[in-house]
């Protein structure tokens, strides 16, 4: 189970192995308040999380991450004669037709026929999967990867997804790298969460190992 997790996930829930990744500072901060946020862990950490994504089936991330970095959401560092799956979540699906995420699996609430047409045409192949609120129904969307041999999907995203996900209970292990730096209250925070009137309320993690990398630390957690 250790050494297949995903295989295991996918077999026995019908969902991949989630495994979320973050970097912040030691104040829990992913930005500056303008979006600044090259560098705040370093190169052996940034090294670290290559291989992270080398090993996934899919690499998964919202639409705001792709609008606020254009990120690539790539393997560059390792040579493993694939790349896994790209995913975005895009409930309004505002992703450009020219994001450098492209080609990739883009999942919206509904799709207007214009926007559809065009990132189809940039190679996205796009699927409607409504949920609650207007928002991509995720379940349904680990359902699908999963009925695509999708075993373990990691996730680089923004702060609304990283919540949607831990709130709905489906972040399976949580890589934390946090740089040894502190930037203030008006940065960016790790997660959008309703605030809780009581402890008992908080979804509460384990950790699996502890080390540094680099400057930084790596924290792996599991659900508590």
């Amino acid at each position: 189970r250790a050494l297949n997790p995903g295989f295991v996930s996918r077999m026995t829930r019908g969902r991949p192995w989630l495994r979320l990744k973050t970097a912040s500072t030691l104040d829990g901060k992913t930005a500056l308040a303008n979006g600044a946020s090259q560098w705040i862990t370093g190169e052996a950490a940034r090294a670290d999380v290559q291989r992270l994504r080398a090993r996934a089936c899919a690499i998964l991330t919202g639409s705001g991450t792709v609008l606020a970095d254009n990120p690539r959401m790539n393997v560059r560092a390792f040579d493993i004669g694939r790349q896994p799956l790209r995913v975005v979540v895009d409930s309004a699906l505002r992703t450009p037709a020219d994001a450098a995420i492209l080609p990739a699996l883009v999942a919206c609430h509904h799709a207007e026929p214009g926007a559809r047409a065009a990132l189809e045409q940039a190679g996205a192949e796009v699927v409607e999967l409504p949920g609650a609120d207007g928002r991509v129904d995720l379940t349904a969307l680990f359902a699908l990867l999963a009925q695509r041999g999708i075993n373990e999907l990691h996730v680089e995203a923004g702060a609304a997804l990283n919540g949607a996900l831990i709130k709905a209970g489906l972040v399976d292990e949580w890589v934390a790298y946090v740089a040894p730096m502190a930037v203030g209250d008006d940065a960016r925070g790790l997660f959008s969460q309703p605030a809780l009137s009581a402890l008992a309320d908080a979804v509460r993690f384990k950790f699996s190992d502890v080390r540094q990398i680099g400057s930084d630390l790596r924290l792996t957690l599991l659900p508590a």
